[in-house]
């Protein structure tokens, strides 16, 4: 899904991720398939996000196409690196073309290392000549930040501080690609903001590519050149951001864009398309379409057949039986 570049910067190929452990008394159960077939592209200086709720996959997604967790099956190339092919040394030097901006800073910083020090580790890590580093005031300053922040500790910095710490520490290496989790959870609306703005002007300013992982449909709509909707472990959409925002042609879609807080009053009853209950079990999915216990369109087809990737247009895809029936109507209208 996402379309298919003819030389994608990010390629990623029928990957799985499925971790295996024992219940009681050693008795072997079934393994959670946390990517269980995913396939996406990324052109190079484009952004895609990946987008669904807790539990849907999306943050082992973007390990694994890092090399922060051995796939199950299925490839990963980012560049003309296999990522997937790729030894502990071979990772190390891909490293410096991929970095990760963490969730939570706090929990990737160290408590008790100044931020310069965390700044200049990853150089020190991998050996890099002088020459070839930022300086911690540049590095700093690129994410906005005064120069004097290089004294405190982690504690000592507010949360959009930490994020933007976080951010520089990634940028050290002068990757090509940034995977970015949730870069605004935990944040007000300001500093939220502000954050989204700077990773706007970093891609531009330094040509990177983006793999944004996020719950928040509105971070997708500010910064997602392309979108993969994800489900239990499958994209369930994908495509140009402006298509899968303005002509959603999956139920899940529909229902995460019913979700968005809406300031009308009179319509926030209207836009309510929302998918009861909870996310199942990646360890027993449903079976056939996955998202049909919560579907409110489900029939019974989806309860007894996978649904294919059906093709909407050249940037427009979507695994479900109806997704014609619904690339024309509108959220709150129920299709024919």
């Amino acid at each position: 899904m996402t379309g298919s570049p003819t030389n994608p910067f990010v390629d990623v190929r029928d990957l799985r991720v499925h971790f295996r452990d024992r219940g009681l008394l050693g008795r072997t159960r079934p393994p959670v398939r946390a990517v269980d077939g995913v396939n996406l592209t990324v052109e190079a200086g484009t952004a895609l996000c990946v987008v669904g709720e807790s539990g849907s996959g999306k943050s082992t997604l973007g390990r694994a196409v890092l090399g922060l967790l051995r796939p199950t099956s299925g490839t990963v190339r980012v560049g003309d690196r296999q990522v997937t092919a790729l030894g502990r040394r071979g990772l190390r030097r891909a490293r410096r073309d991929m970095q990760m901006v963490f969730q939570d800073p706090y929990s990737s910083l160290s408590p008790r290392l100044k931020v310069a020090y965390q700044l200049t580790e990853p150089y020190r890590v991998n050996g890099v000549p002088q020459d070839d580093r930022y300086s911690v005031a540049d590095l700093l300053d690129m994410v906005e930040l005064r120069a004097d922040l290089a004294g405190r500790y982690p504690h000592e910095l507010s949360g959009g501080q930490a994020r933007r710490v976080g951010i520089a520490r990634a940028l050290a290496m002068r990757p090509r690609l940034l995977v970015a989790d949730e870069p605004t959870a935990g944040l007000d609306v300001s500093a939220a903001t502000s954050i989204l703005n700077l990773l706007r002007g970093l891609r531009a300013e330094l040509g990177l590519t983006y793999l944004v992982i996020t719950h928040d449909i509105e971070v997708v709509g500010y910064l997602a050149d392309t979108i993969a909707v994800m489900y239990l472990g499958r994209i369930a959409e994908s495509g140009a951001a402006d298509r899968v925002l303005d002509e959603p042609a999956h139920p899940y879609t529909r229902a995460l864009l019913s979700a968005v807080p809406v300031a009308d009053p009179t319509r926030r009853r209207e836009r309510r398309l929302l998918a009861p209950g909870e996310i199942p079990s990646p360890r027993t999915p449903p079976p056939a379409c996955r998202f049909h216990p919560r579907c409110p369109f489900a029939e019974d087809r989806c309860r007894t057949e996978e649904p294919s990737d059906h093709v909407l247009a050249a940037d427009h895809e979507a695994a479900c039986h109806f997704a014609e029936r619904f690339v024309d109507t509108a959220l709150t209208d129920t299709p024919s």
